[in-house]
């Protein structure tokens, strides 16, 4: 078993942290908020004062931040107490420039690292049923291999350093656009009298079919596991996915890529959190569609 040190302990990070834990592995582990700190100790994790004590004879170190500039700063103030052999994991999504640059500091001071975003929210956060989508080195990837396993569903490796951002971006950028199609179409059938259940039965075994429909559908009863069921209590929140889009839409601009649909749904989900939506599921959109429809 291997000791790892935890930066970030928050919706996300505190579940993974503790199947680190319940896996056998020693964690301790740093946040800035205290009422995390707390939870995170109850549920077996080492909590300590400072990164840099987090670090200090870590096998790894995993990092699941709000943002590049968070990142960056850690990994300015951190890889120099980082001892030889450390391998640094990041799980937060970030843009892809500062993902990269963070495998530079890592690189520079003799590290191994990858970048190493999640798919499946907090209920995969919590049932160790995360996809990693990772970047780095063949090495990397492989010595990550045990560390990651104990949350994870699926490990995948996308290639060299920030491959693991770029993926992130492409699938949530599919996913933001699956979720509004899905979710418009079930307001046009609403407003031409067609009932939900009848759309949902053709579609679900139609083209029309997709994750966000027979996984997460927008109308409450379809399906078992809608956080439409739940009042739209986030499994992803709609904040997280405006986050996401605009890192999409910010990388299509640096790259040269035609992106439509995604600054379409970076505008709606702009829109949604400005109506005071973020804190609720992406899925939730369809209350905004509705709004803004005509009566």
């Amino acid at each position: 078993m291997a000791v790892i040190g935890f930066i970030g302990l928050g919706h996300m990070g505190g579940p993974m942290s503790t199947n680190l834990v319940n896996a056998g592995h020693t964690v301790r582990g740093f946040d800035l908020m205290p009422e995390v700190i707390e939870r995170a100790a109850a549920n077996g994790v080492t909590t300590v004062d400072s990164a840099a004590e987090v670090v200090t004879g870590a096998d790894a170190v995993i990092t699941m931040l709000p943002g590049g500039k968070q990142l960056l700063d850690c990994y300015d103030g951190m890889v120099g107490s980082v001892a030889p052999g450390t391998l640094l994991v990041d799980s937060s999504t970030v843009d892809v420039a500062d993902s990269r640059r963070a495998h530079e500091l890592a690189a520079a001071a003799g590290l191994d690292a990858i970048d190493a975003p999640v798919s499946g929210g907090t209920a995969g956060a919590e049932a160790g049923t995360l996809t990693f989508m990772v970047g780095g080195s063949e090495r990397a990837y492989q010595a990550a291999q045990p560390f990651l396993e104990p949350m994870a569903r699926k490990v995948i490796h996308c290639g060299g350093d920030g491959n693991g951002q770029v993926t992130k971006m492409c699938n949530n950028l599919m996913l933001a656009a699956a979720m509004l199609g899905t979710a418009e179409a079930f307001v046009l059938g609403e407003k031409l009298g067609l009932p939900h259940q009848a759309l949902y039965d053709v579609t679900s075994v139609s083209t029309g079919q997709s994750w966000s429909l027979t996984t997460n559908c927008p109308v409450p009863g379809m399906v078992e596991t809608s956080r439409a069921n739940h009042d739209y209590e986030p499994g992803f929140a709609a904040s997280l996915m405006l986050k996401d889009l605009n890192l999409a839409v910010s990388a299509a601009e640096q790259s040269g890529t035609d992106t439509e649909v995604g600054r379409l749904a970076a505008r709606i989900y702009d829109r949604f959190n400005s109506e005071g939506g973020g804190g609720y599921d992406f899925s939730a959109v369809i209350e905004s569609i509705r709004r803004h429809s005509e009566s």
